[in-house]
């Protein structure tokens, strides 16, 4: 989670902070839907690399978007899932897709 030191004054600002690259939505999309295993999620979303899942997976956790759980089992199994907070990340994408919808139409109308 974001400290008071780090935290921008701007509420817009914070929210591009947490979640402003193309690879965190990505991931958040896919966790709307349900959790997610590594190895899906990587299979799931063209062009990202294992070492830049790992890095943004690590930063929604720690920014408490997300919970990571380890299943004690042989081999191990983890799954991400959306934190209580990353729910609060639905309307928001909701958005987002709703838009980049009507752009779609109105570009492949044009």
């Amino acid at each position: 989670m974001l400290t008071k030191a780090e935290l921008p004054d701007c509420p817009v600002a914070t929210a591009v902070q947490l979640i402003g690259n193309k690879w965190k939505l990505l991931i958040l999309r896919n966790l709307l839907v349900r959790p997610w295993r590594f190895n899906e999620m990587l299979r799931s979303i063209p062009g990202i690399s294992q070492k830049v899942l790992t890095d943004n997976l690590r930063a929604l956790e720690r920014d408490d978007l997300i919970t990571r759980t380890v299943y004690p089992e042989v081999p191990p199994r983890v799954e991400y899932a959306l934190s209580e907070l990353g729910e609060t990340m639905r309307p928001i994408i909701s958005a987002l897709e709703t838009w980049g919808r009507g752009y779609q139409e109105i570009v492949r109308n044009s």
